[in-house]
């Protein structure tokens, strides 16, 4: 039997069968001495294999872990040195975004984009809560998405409320698996309720299965939009720091410096202070945003949680 995660809960996985029934899953004994710097094994939208669990009737076993086509990996909030994927083999990430209650900084955003960038996903940011925006307020932060377009990333403008902007963005997501992302309170979950009213009703009946004695930690969740269109929720994310993404590579992964590799000076730049840098002159002529390159710093510096 072949499946998808669709949810993680510790211990246990909820994984939907090629049959399209749903499965609970533990994870074979072997696979937790593997992938050390990796916190969890095992992510939401992870292709895996199942066997029949002998000592179990109910449950069945992940006993392999099909190769992913990509993912979205943070450090680990619990486990120092330890990457966690947040959701893997996904088509579109999306990163809600607001203005105020709670403030999305440019630079919690531009880590979202790098870690995207890094395994090739296309990203979108949705800028949420715009009823709550003044017409000067939504004028500029318009005004700022523009910097991102020009650099290739969708970006949209909703009041997760509205039902005309809920259906604009379900328009996006037809035929390939999305990725929600963002801080708690920027409305990921309305948002998804707002898409598949009877999301609520599943996250209920899981919670009644998670509370029989399992590890209730929560994580993402995959869940069904409409024919080969499916959404992962994940919980709310105070820090963004980046992993798997090494100092040398850094500028590779923001496209308008990307653009400018092999004309400094030095083929090791940083792009910092080095004489002959192209990134540093494009950055002087305006050509680079400050605020993007102060984020390219921040990164460099390790300094990831910059508001």
């Amino acid at each position: 039997m072949q499946g998808t995660v669709t949810k993680s809960m510790g211990l246990w996985y909820l994984v939907e069968g090629t049959d399209d029934a749903n499965y609970q899953c533990r994870l074979k004994g072997k696979f937790k001495l593997e992938n050390k710097k990796i916190s969890n094994p095992v992510a939401v939208g992870d292709k895996v294999e199942l066997i029949e669990d002998e000592g179990n009737a109910e449950a069945w076993i992940i006993s392999k872990i099909l190769p992913r086509e990509n993912y979205i990996i943070r450090t680990s909030p619990k486990k120092k040195g330890h990457g966690h994927i947040i959701a893997s083999n996904i088509d579109l990430a999306v990163i809600v975004a607001t203005v105020s209650t709670p403030k999305t900084s440019l630079g919690f955003i531009d880590r979202f984009l790098v870690t995207a960038e890094a395994f090739r996903i296309p990203a979108m940011i949705l800028c949420n809560k715009i009823d709550l925006l003044s017409e000067e307020e939504l004028t500029g932060l318009k005004e700022k998405m523009k910097e991102y377009e020009v650099l290739g990333y969708k970006t949209g403008f909703i009041s997760a409320l509205n039902p005309d902007d809920i259906e604009a963005f379900k328009a996006t997501l037809s035929n390939q698996t999305t990725l929600i992302s963002g801080h708690s309170g920027v409305g990921k979950s309305t948002i998804v309720n707002q898409l598949i009213p009877e999301a609520d009703q599943k996250t209920s009946e899981i919670s009644e299965f998670s509370e029989k004695g399992i590890h209730t930690t929560t994580f993402a969740e995959r869940f069904k939009v409409a024919a080969n269109s499916y959404i992962i929720d994940t919980p709310g994310i105070k820090e963004l720091g980046l992993a798997e993404i090494e100092k040398d590579e850094l500028s590779h992964y923001f496209p308008e410096l990307r653009e400018l590799l092999g004309q400094c000076k030095f083929n090791n730049c940083t792009h910092t202070h080095e004489p002959g840098c192209a990134i540093a002159a494009a950055y002087e002529r305006g050509e680079i945003s400050q605020s993007r390159y102060d984020s390219y710093l921040s990164m460099l510096l390790g300094d990831d949680n910059r508001r």
